[in-house]
C-alpha cells in the first residue's frame, strides 16, 4: 500500500479537498499533492496532522478495517510500561510535553528516568 493513495482515498471519502487539509494542518496544498502522488514521503508528525484533519485514528492510514489491528505480543519482557493500549493517551501527552521543553531539560529527565529505573531494578 502506498500511503499517498490511502491519504487521497480517505480525503475523498470525507468529501474534503486538498485545500481543506491545508487549512486544518498548515501544510501547503502543493506538499499534500506531492504526498498523495507518491513524490514525497511524509514524516510521522505530518501523518499525525493529516490523520487529525481527516478525523481518523492514525492506524487507519495504514490499515483498511474498521477495527484496529490486534497488537502482536512483545518478545521478552511483556510488562513494559507503554505496551498496553491504556497507556497510549498518557504516552501522547508525555510526548507533547517533552516536545515543548529544551534539549538540556530533556536530557536531564532521561538521566533521572534511568537512575530511577536502576534503583527500582536493584
Amino acid at each position: 500500500m502506498i500511503i499517498g493513495d490511502r491519504l487521497r482515498e480517505l480525503r475523498e471519502s470525507k468529501n474534503m479537498s486538498q485545500g481543506d487539509i491545508e487549512k486544518q494542518t498548515g501544510l501547503l496544498r502543493c506538499y499534500i499533492s506531492r504526498v498523495e502522488n507518491g513524490h514525497t514521503v511524509p514524516s510521522i508528525e505530518t501523518l499525525e496532522k493529516m490523520a487529525r484533519a481527516l478525523g481518523v485514528p492514525m492506524y487507519e492510514l495504514f490499515y483498511y478495517s474498521e477495527e484496529p489491528p490486534s497488537p502482536k505480543p512483545l518478545k521478552g519482557n511483556t510488562h513494559l510500561w507503554g505496551s498496553a493500549r491504556k497507556d497510549a493517551s498518557l504516552l501522547a501527552r508525555l510526548r507533547r510535553s517533552l516536545g515543548k521543553i529544551g534539549d538540556s531539560d530533556r536530557k536531564l529527565l532521561l538521566h533521572l528516568a534511568r537512575k530511577l529505573a536502576k534503583e527500582r531494578a536493584a
